[in-house]
């Protein structure tokens, strides 16, 4: 099942629960028809979007911001908005999430970056700050 298919089959899901929903916010990552990474956020009645990049959860509003700056060059003049390295998206990635930990007491312990190709899905996991 494509990825599309697949983002569109969870919207009708959930909103077929609107009237008593599942009180998640949804993100589901793969690769699309095109060979490209994408990422579908949802709310908890089903609509959703297709993005580059997305952070949900107790620290998201923390972490999204950083991400469209960092990641997507948002509010930034004469860089070359190109494609990241692997290395330096996973880095910058626990640098937001090491940062919210400061912020967000619901934010800890571990995080697991889930890294996806077309050859095939890889996980990491990092320690984060634990008290």
């Amino acid at each position: 099942m494509s990825v599309d298919a697949l983002a569109q089959m969870l919207s009708i899901i959930l909103y077929g629960k609107r009237f008593f929903p599942y009180y998640v916010w949804n993100t589901l990552g793969g690769v699309d028809g095109e060979g490209k990474g994408c990422v579908f956020s949802y709310d908890p009645v089903g609509n959703y979007e297709k993005h580059h990049w997305n952070c949900t959860g107790s620290a998201g509003h923390l972490i999204q911001p950083f991400l469209d700056n960092q990641i997507g060059f948002k509010n930034q003049h004469n860089v070359d908005k190109g494609l990241l390295p692997e290395d330096k998206v996973v880095k910058i990635v626990k640098d937001a999430f090491t940062s919210a930990t400061e912020r967000d007491i619901y934010t800890g312990d571990y995080l697991e970056i889930f890294i996806v190709r077309k050859e095939g899905v890889r996980k990491e996991r990092h320690e984060l700050k634990k008290d």
